[in-house]
């Protein structure tokens, strides 16, 4: 949770003071995608977040007498049930200090940023476009996802 805010955090902060992120002209990074426990997707060897949103996480967690389920928040299990099994492709827009990436991706003809967005599983970073902004609204207005749990909201939209 500490990373999620320290992320968030840092972004605002970049856009108050005016840095940002190097900018990316690297290839498209196509593979298979597992899900982190903070959100970001490990594609390839690369750690990428998903540009535009962020995952909130959501302490809920999981069991089933069938099957063990990798517990975690529900937003990242929707997100893994999204892209298991499939093809992952992203374009980087930015490389953060750490090494990681910050990157459009597609599963399927899905964007899944927006997909998480519609879903309600995701908010809406201030530098996003506007359409995501209004995804978001929308869910929020329907009750999904995280909407209609629980959800302690990062500073920025307090």
């Amino acid at each position: 949770m500490k990373r999620h805010l320290a992320l968030a955090a840092y972004l605002s902060a970049a856009l108050v003071v005016g840095i940002t992120p190097s900018r990316m002209d690297a290839q498209d990074i196509s593979s298979f995608a597992f899900v982190r426990g903070d959100g970001a997707l490990s594609i390839d060897g690369r750690l990428v977040y998903l540009y535009g949103i962020y995952i909130p996480p959501t302490e809920q967690t999981c069991y089933t007498f069938v099957r063990p389920v990798q517990c975690g928040s529900r937003a990242l299990l929707a997100l893994e049930f999204k892209v298991s099994g499939d093809f992952v492709r992203c374009q980087p827009r930015f490389a953060n200090p750490d090494g990681s990436l910050v990157a459009s991706c597609r599963s399927g003809e899905d964007d899944l940023s927006e997909w998480m967005l519609q879903r309600g599983w995701a908010l809406a970073l201030p530098d996003a476009p506007f359409s995501y902004a209004a995804m978001e609204r929308i869910a929020q207005s329907r009750g999904l996802g995280i909407w209609g749990i629980p959800v302690e909201i990062p500073q920025r939209r307090r």
